[in-house]
C-alpha cells in the first residue's frame, strides 16, 4: 500500500511516497535534491549517484499515477522547471503528468519566489494547479495551511495529506518539523494509523534547545497514539538524528522509525556524511562541472558505495 520513494535515511533530500488504495496511486510529493552545498562540499558522485536512481523511481511511479499531491514548492519536494542536476526537471515529469488529478497547496503562506514556481511549474505541466486546501474528496483529504516549521517566518506554510481506505489511515506531514503544537494535534485528530513526518532540523544551528525540547514533546505525543510512526526529512540530515530516533521509541515503547526502516533498506545518511565520502572515495577536480555538461557520470561510484553499505 505504502512504497517511500525518497527520503534523507534513503540517501536523497525529499519525502516523496506512493500509496495505491482501491484502484488509485497516489504519488506525494514527486521531487528530491541533494543539498547543494553541505560541509562546504557539492554532492559526492556517490549520493549523485542514488539521486538518479530516485528520480528514475519517481518517474515510473509517475507513468501509472492516477493522483499527484504536492505539499508545497521546495524543490525537494516538486518538479521544478529550472531544476539544478541533482534535482527532478518538470520537463521530464510534464508528459506524465497531463492526465492525472493534482492536489496542490494554495498560495497561501507562500513566498513571492514560492509563488512564481508555482505558477512557472503550472505552465510547465500545462495544467491549472487548484488550491485543494481544507478539501476532502472521498478516500482524500487535505489539511488547511500549516507551519513549515515555526510559526509565522519567511518559510512559510505546507500541505498534510490524509488518506483512509477500509480501516487504515495514512497522514503525509512534510516539512511540518514537529514544532507547532497545534499540527501535531491536528494530526491526532484525524486518527492515523501509519504518519509519514519531517521531523526537527537538528542540524541547523538556530534550532535552540527550548525548540528541541517542543519537537521532543510533539513527537512523543505523535508516538504514544500512532501506530507507526515514520520520522525522517530534515530530522536524518546529520547523525544525531538516528540516536533521537531510537531513543523516541525506547522511551515511548511504540514503533517509531525511519524510511529505510520501513522500507526495510539500510540507513543512508549520505548527506550527513558527505565529508567522510569524499575521504573515502575521492572526487577528481571538476567533476561536478562535467557532470552538469553531461561529460562524466556517476559509474564506479554508485556501486562502490553500495556494495560497502
Amino acid at each position: 500500500m505504502l512504497k517511500i520513494l525518497g527520503a534523507e535515511s534513503l540517501g536523497v533530500r525529499g519525502l516523496c511516497c506512493v500509496v495505491e488504495v482501491e484502484n488509485r496511486k497516489i504519488v506525494i510529493d514527486p521531487g528530491l535534491a541533494l543539498g547543494y552545498q553541505r560541509h562546504r562540499l557539492l554532492p559526492h558522485p556517490a549520493q549523485v549517484a542514488v539521486g538518479e536512481q530516485v528520480r528514475r523511481r519517481i518517474l515510473a511511479e509517475l507513468k501509472g499515477a492516477t493522483d499527484v499531491v504536492m505539499s508545497h514548492f521546495h524543490g525537494d519536494h516538486v518538479p521544478l522547471p529550472n531544476a539544478n542536476p541533482y534535482q527532478l526537471k518538470a520537463q521530464q515529469a510534464a508528459p506524465l503528468c497531463r492526465k492525472v488529478q493534482l492536489w496542490v497547496k494554495g498560495p497561501q503562506g507562500l513566498s513571492d519566489n514560492m509563488l512564481r514556481r508555482r505558477e512557472s511549474l503550472g505552465k510547465v505541466l500545462g495544467r491549472e494547479l487548484p488550491n485543494v486546501e481544507g478539501q476532502r474528496d472521498g478516500t482524500l483529504a487535505f489539511s488547511p495551511p500549516v507551519a513549515h516549521g515555526r510559526l509565522n517566518t519567511k518559510l512559510g506554510t505546507v500541505m498534510m495529506t490524509r488518506i483512509e481506505w477500509k480501516d487504515t489511515v495514512f497522514v503525509h506531514a512534510s516539512d511540518i518539523q514537529l514544532l507547532d503544537g497545534e499540527v501535531v494535534s491536528l494530526i491526532l485528530d484525524w486518527q492515523p494509523d501509519i504518519a509519514l513526518v519531517g521531523g526537527p532540523p537538528l542540524y541547523l544551528p538556530w534550532l535552540s534547545s527550548r525548540y528541541q525540547e517542543i519537537a521532543w514533546e510533539n513527537a512523543r505525543r505523535l508516538a504514544r497514539h500512532v501506530d507507526t510512526l515514520i520520522l525522517d526529512h530534515h530530522l536524518l540530515r546529520c547523525e544525531e538524528g538516528l540516536s533521537w530516533l531510537d531513543r523516541l521509541s525506547s522511551e515511548t515503547g511504540h514503533r517509531v522509525i525511519c524510511a529505510a526502516d520501513f522500507m526495510e533498506r539500510p540507513r543512508r545518511l549520505l548527506e550527513a556524511r558527505r565529508a567522510q565520502l569524499y575521504e573515502e572515495m575521492p572526487v577528481s577536480e571538476g567533476w561536478h562541472e562535467a557532470y552538469a555538461c553531461g561529460d562524466a557520470d556517476t559509474r564506479g561510484f554508485g556501486i562502490m558505495y553500495l556494495w560497502r553499505a
